[in-house]
């Protein structure tokens, strides 16, 4: 059988080959059965065996025509033998266009007669013993196809290719870097000694000046502190491998830099405009992010090798095992002792949720063995021994799975497992690492116990005392895994709060140390921006409270008397007296560092949002400061949905949420309406405080971390007072007393007037608030002249209708949320004053079904569209990949349209699918710009394609009204945009 199936498929049509459903009715065999048979001989798929003369063919087209349609390429491919759908054409010339210079290598020993077996090639490279990969557990298993692939990436002439490794933390991106890097070497890729390069791009990610500066270099004079010129990380790593990690947070024009040396191997030094450098550097990148949000397109089109990696949820109890095993091992031979672990540990091990991946489990493991080394010491036995209770809470609760999976586990449990020092030799990663306790925990632990014994205390006593101390370490260590990312350096928080106040939190951080012994080191941080902020309310005269005095006092007196000393240091040093609040302050963030688990025990959420990419960037800098990761950011593209920003957000603030409630810090617009509709929709309760900058998300963080805050505390400290917090708010030389509202449309003022009518009629008052002005836009009027001379006689508080005119300091509504009846909730918010709500009148028209199916993404204005089939596919194609119809629709389409004209008067096409191929209402739009023949002797420049279901009688009478209306015609026709299509139809639907 496998020779008939090898005959069959070398005497095959390569354009066309056979399907497997195709092999097995010619070899009467099932087709699993061919399809295992096939793998198990190494004949790829049909599509695959396609593929290098699919790929041939287009590349000959495309050298002669770059840019032809890819609907004209489907029809010369269709025309040369291929069997293919436009849609297998556009996605492997996708990748031709991805791969750029790398298919031009293949493509030339192509032509060159060399076609058979190129990877064959490639593989006849590859050692028959490699060991670089040998440590990583998988290699054979289920990382089997990605370290073929990172092998590839490294054999691919002539230097490799510059590789992506994705995955979520914790998953093992850089030791498969470091391993790739090996085998370089081990091939003969790279000579020994070649240069293997590690930076952390989010190390310096508040600071993009001096991170393409570690990268690049830089001149003399560069920028302020560049006192001489500074060879970067790419020169260091010429003749090598340049390791990226959390490459996402590269900026853009570190992104377009690193293009331009991947592509053209040269660089400038910052700074440098005369000389242009070279260097021969393969990247390695690796990212926890969505590379299509995150990375710019220019930069991923240039990284050709894209390795995913699983998380450990998705790996096999086998290699879980083994990956157990090996990291006590590891444990085992850092210090030099036989480890013992339980049936019952490695159940949990085995078993519980580990988000963090490998790096988590290896984390825990090593918790464990702490534990148990304390024992062992005592004990003075030859081995170590783990049993659960040495394990951490979260990783007992692995047990509670044991009944779902007890037969699969009960398979790797035959005894206790026993690891010897010396037997596995495991080789450490390339880089401390985020989950892994000090080194010298061991020897802290062995000390500690000598110090405590002698002092003639017993066992169980040395027991609690050590054991409390790796408690706090411990907590410390999980901290600084969920904030995985590196504190700012002492000299950038001078820039923030300035040299005297780092003096001072430095010095009152001692007295607390030697109270406490060695703090964790974001006492530090917290301290100093704390004091910045209290000695600024003091100089302004301004209050301090804290409304948990008493408590603190009561229940912290450990704390609040060592507050009392540092706060009298503080007095000494600012020349201030400080209130006693402030002690309890003080005594607080003791509190909350020196007892961790305070922590997470009800604390107010904080989330950030902002229009762009800014809100991230607030929420790390806060979160790097104060040592947490507590403040989360969210960023709505210029382009975005709010409806899609809002979905998103609720998703964040359930995940925020510690039962206090989240606090919303947003900058302007439609953000300032999501707490309620949020607080709405999930029951969780939320404040938004607008107008965010740095400053607040510093102070806000930093008030919601103490353990005892509460949210409305929080929002009434903060958004009482702004200037308190460092913020300039400027003031115009003649304050407006008379405030606006705005309404812009499209269609002209009358129904600019009738939104400011509907506006009235949903907020009775609302004029003794604001003056409604209609603005409607006619021929070349400059809509921003407009608003601007508004603005200098009004204070302009929102503007709704169906233009957005993006002036970034007025909330816009948009004319959808006018139509739906959300608008009203939202200008009480910005309007204030406690308007009422009122029920919408029966005589005012709120509720469209045309209205909710109208979007912009499945409108085309003047497509490059020239006959009636090209229109029925194109739009046909974005109500599919809207995911409105199903894929048999546009068949019923062309059914349809053999049957007659799907006319309206003869002029307007309506062409329209059978019900059950739509899977949710929607109508694709095109207006042409030239006629085209679709009916005999009538031409149509507006084609609706309707996807409707029996629930759609009124969209379809709604349109048709529309289709009476003299004027709806004329201004579609008159439309630039679909922006433009859509506000005049939703306009026209009042």
């Amino acid at each position: 059988m496998e020779d008939k199936l090898r005959k069959l498929i070398e005497s095959e049509d390569k354009k066309n080959p056979y399907t497997d459903e195709q092999l097995a009715d010619m070899l009467s065999m099932r087709r699993d059965a061919v399809t295992t048979l096939r793998s198990e001989l190494n004949i790829p798929d049909s599509r695959e065996r396609r593929k290098p003369y699919l790929v041939r063919e287009i590349k000959e087209i495309l050298l002669k025509n770059k840019d032809i349609s890819n609907r004209q390429l489907t029809k010369i491919i269709q025309e040369r033998g291929f069997e293919v759908s436009r849609f297998l054409v556009s996605s492997t010339r996708e990748e031709i266009e991805k791969e750029s210079g790398d298919f031009d290598r293949k493509e030339e020993m192509k032509e060159q007669g060399q076609e058979e077996n190129f990877q064959n090639t490639q593989k006849s490279r590859y050692p028959e013993e490699s060991t670089a990969f040998k440590n990583i557990v998988g290699s054979e298993g289920s990382l089997k196809p990605q370290i073929q692939q990172a092998k590839a990436a490294i054999l691919y002439p002539p230097h490799g290719l510059h590789t992506l490794i994705l995955g979520p933390s914790g998953v093992g991106k850089s030791n498969l870097a470091e391993a790739m890097y090996d085998y370089a070497v081990e091939v003969g890729v790279l000579p020994d000694g070649a240069p293997f390069i590690i930076f952390n791009c989010a190390d310096y990610a508040e600071n993009p000046q001096l991170l393409l500066s570690q990268l690049f270099g830089h001149a003399k004079g560069a920028y302020t502190g560049a006192v001489g010129p500074k060879e970067g990380l790419v020169e260091k790593a010429d003749g090598g491998i340049l390791f990226l990690d959390e490459v996402h947070r590269l900026p853009p024009e570190g992104q377009e830099l690193l293009y331009y040396l991947m592509d053209k191997g040269k660089f400038r030094r910052m700074g440098e405009t005369e000389v242009e450098r070279s260097a021969n550097v393969l990247i390695i990148a690796a990212t926890t992010e969505d590379i299509e949000s995150a990375l710019l397109l220019t930069f991923r089109r240039r990284i050709p090798m894209i390795i995913e990696l699983p998380p450990l949820s998705e790996r096999s109890l086998d290699e879980r095992y083994e990956i157990i095993r090996n990291f006590f091992s590891q444990e085992a031979n850092r210090i030099d002792v036989r480890i013992k672990v339980t049936q019952e540990a490695l159940r949990a091990l085995l078993l519980y949720d580990c988000p963090g991946n490998i790096g988590q489990l290896r984390s825990d493991i090593q918790v464990a063995c702490a534990r148990s080394f304390l024992t062992y010491v005592g004990d003075q036995k030859d081995y170590l021994k783990v049993d659960l209770i040495d394990l951490p809470a979260h990783v007992r609760r692995g047990l509670l799975k044991i009944e779902s999976r007890k037969p699969e586990v009960e398979s790797f449990l035959r005894g206790d497992l026993l690891v010897v020092p010396g037997k596995i030799d495991i080789k450490a990663g390339p880089k401390d690492n985020l989950y892994e306790l000090p080194r010298e925990i061991y020897q802290y632990i062995e000390e500690r116990f000598q110090e405590l014994e002698k002092q003639g205390l017993k066992q169980d006593v040395i027991n609690r005392v050590i054991g409390g101390e790796l408690e706090i370490k411990f907590q410390q260590l999980i901290r600084q895994v969920e904030t995985s990312h590196q504190t700012l350096a002492k000299q950038d928080l001078v820039g923030i709060v300035g040299q005297k106040v780092v003096d001072m939190a430095e010095e009152i951080t001692k007295i607390a140390e030697k109270r406490l012994g060695k703090a964790d080191e974001h006492l530090f941080y917290c301290l100093a921006i704390h004091l910045s902020a209290t000695l600024e309310r003091i100089e302004m005269g301004k209050p301090i409270v804290n409304p948990q005095l008493e408590k603190i006092r009561n229940e912290y007196k450990l704390e609040y008397s060592i507050a009392e000393e540092m706060v009298k240091r503080v007095e000494i040093l600012s020349g201030y007296k400080l209130p006693p609040d402030e002690i309890g302050f003080v005594a607080m963030y003791i509190r909350t560092v020196t007892k961790p688990m305070d922590m997470k025990r009800g604390r107010v959420g904080v989330v950030v949002l902002s229009h762009g990419r800014v809100a991230q960037g607030m929420a790390d800098v806060a979160n790097r400061l104060l040592g947490v990761n507590h403040a989360v950011g969210i960023e709505m593209s210029l382009d975005e949905k709010p409806e899609s920003a809002l979905e998103r957000t609720i998703e964040t603030v359930k995940k925020a949420d510690e039962g206090k409630g989240v606090l919303l810090l947003v900058d302007m617009g439609s953000l300032i309406t999501f707490g309620e509709i949020i607080t709405k929709r999930t029951g969780i309760p939320t404040k938004t405080v607008g107008r965010v900058d740095t400053v607040m998300v510093l102070e806000a963080t930093r008030r919601a971390i103490l353990p005892d805050a509460q949210l409305d505390e929080i929002v009434e400290i903060i958004d009482k007072d702004k200037t308190g917090l460092g913020r300039f708010v400027p003031q115009d030389s003649e304050p407006k007393e008379k405030r606006a509202i705005i309404t812009l449309c499209i269609t002209g003022e009358g129904t600019a007037v009738r939104i400011k009518r509907l506006i009235e009629k949903m907020l009775p008052g609302i004029e003794e608030k604001a003056e409604i002005i209609p603005v409607g836009i006619a021929g070349d009027e400059d809509v921003l002249e407009k608003i601007k001379k508004l603005k200098s006689e009004y204070d302009v508080a929102a503007i709704a209708g169906s233009i957005n005119p993006h002036d970034n300091s007025i909330p816009f509504i948009s004319l959808e949320e006018i139509v739906d009846g959300s608008a009203a909730k939202k200008l009480q918010n910005i309007i204030g004053g406690n308007l009422p709500l009122k029920n919408i009148p029966a005589d005012v028209k709120i509720h469209s079904p045309l209205a909710d199916v109208i979007r912009e993404e499945l409108i085309l204005v003047e497509p490059d569209y020239s006959s009636k089939n090209e229109v029925l596919d194109g739009l046909a194609d974005l109500l599919t990949k809207g995911g409105y119809v199903k894929d048999g629709f546009l068949l019923d389409i062309y059914k349809r349209e053999i049957m007659g004209p799907t006319l309206i008067e003869g002029k307007y096409a309506i062409p329209h699918g059978n019900p059950e191929n739509v899977i949710k209402p929607a109508i694709a739009i095109a207006i042409l710009k030239d006629p085209i023949d679709w009916w005999e002797k009538n031409a149509v420049d507006l084609v609706f394609m309707l996807a409707v279901n029996e629930e759609s009688k009124e969209m379809v009478l709604e349109l048709y009204d529309l289709f009476k209306n003299p004027d709806f015609i004329a201004k579609l026709r008159n439309s630039k945009t679909p922006a433009d299509v859509k506000g005049i139809m939703l306009e026209l639907l009042l």
